[in-house]
C-alpha cells in the first residue's frame, strides 16, 4: 500500500506541476503574443479546445464536467 501511495503523490505533484505550466503560459501567452518557445500556441489550442466541447452538446457537457470532477481536489501551492 506504502508504493500506491507513493505513486498517488507523484502523480498529484506532477498534475500541479502540469497544471501551474499551463497558467503561466496562458499568462504569458496574453502578455507576449500567441506564438512562445517551448510553450506553443497555448491561447489557440485551449480555444479550439473549448469550441470542440461546445459543439458536442451534451457529451462535450458531460465531459467538462468530468474534467472540473478530476481537478476539483487538486490544490494549488
Amino acid at each position: 500500500m506504502k508504493g500506491i501511495d507513493t505513486i498517488k503523490e507523484w502523480v498529484g505533484a506532477l498534475t500541479e506541476l502540469a497544471l501551474m505550466l499551463l497558467a503561466l503560459a496562458i499568462v504569458l501567452a496574453l502578455l507576449v503574443g500567441s506564438n512562445l518557445p517551448f510553450f506553443g500556441n497555448v491561447s489557440a489550442n485551449l480555444i479550439t479546445f473549448v469550441k470542440d466541447l461546445g459543439g458536442n452538446g451534451l457529451v462535450g457537457l458531460i465531459t467538462l464536467g468530468i474534467i472540473l470532477w478530476l481537478f476539483s481536489g487538486r490544490k494549488m501551492a
